[in-house]
């Protein structure tokens, strides 16, 4: 991630991130859930799947208040 030209880390010691969208109901972006840290390699694909599915629920939960 320190090497993408335009990156903006949250944090200077950030070597890690798992960032997902957030989607209104017809799959616009209205938001993202962002994590990080710094251990390099430090998310799996299964923590990838993981945040992805929180990210739905957030999604559904959000969409049902508005």
């Amino acid at each position: 991630m320190h090497a993408f030209t335009g990156h903006i880390a949250c944090d200077s010691a950030s070597n890690s991130e798992l960032i997902v969208v957030l989607r209104d109901e017809v799959g616009e972006p209205f938001g993202v859930l962002y994590i990080d840290s710094p251990i390099f390699g430090r998310f799996s694909e299964e923590d990838a799947r993981e945040m992805e599915r929180a990210a739905e629920i957030i999604s559904d939960k959000i969409r049902h208040l508005t």
